[in-house]
């Protein structure tokens, strides 16, 4: 069984709230930019939280041929992000982080997790199931989360 943390990207965490109501949306949130246009840049995550719903249509990109939903904030309303829900070939094989939960910039406010007194990075998270502050701001459990 591989080591997953030390496959883990050296990046800051960061803790996202809506930029229209201010409540938050991800504990988990990393900076990334978009495959298919490096010149966009958004957050993503590898779990969402309950404070995400995704929309019911499923649309293509522009770009390539991910099918992908809508995720608004579930106190506002407002569209945060989107879901793939389904990764196309060419994005499967170039170098994604395995995170299918976005985040636009534009809709979202970042600020950085802390681990103690220092940034907390992406290679001492701990699995979303043992992340006590994403399930201090779950109701879902973790096991209906994983697909």
């Amino acid at each position: 069984m591989r080591n997953e943390r030390s496959h883990s990207p050296v990046k800051p965490v960061y803790r996202l709230t809506c930029r229209h109501c201010s409540s938050s949306v991800c504990a988990r949130g990393m900076k990334a930019i978009l495959l298919a246009d490096t010149a966009v840049e958004l957050f993503s995550t590898d779990t969402p939280s309950h404070c995400v719903h995704v929309l019911d249509k499923d649309y293509l990109t522009r770009s390539c041929r991910c099918r992908i939903r809508d995720v608004a904030c579930i106190r506002c309303g407002n569209v945060v992000g989107y879901h793939v829900i389904s990764p196309c070939h060419g994005c499967l094989e170039s170098g994604n982080n395995g995170h299918f939960w976005m985040f636009h910039s534009s809709a979202c406010l970042p600020v950085q997790r802390l681990d103690g007194e220092k940034v907390m990075m992406w290679n001492h998270l701990p699995r979303a199931d043992l992340d006590e502050e994403f399930i201090m701001g779950s109701q879902i459990p973790y096991d209906q989360l994983c697909r």
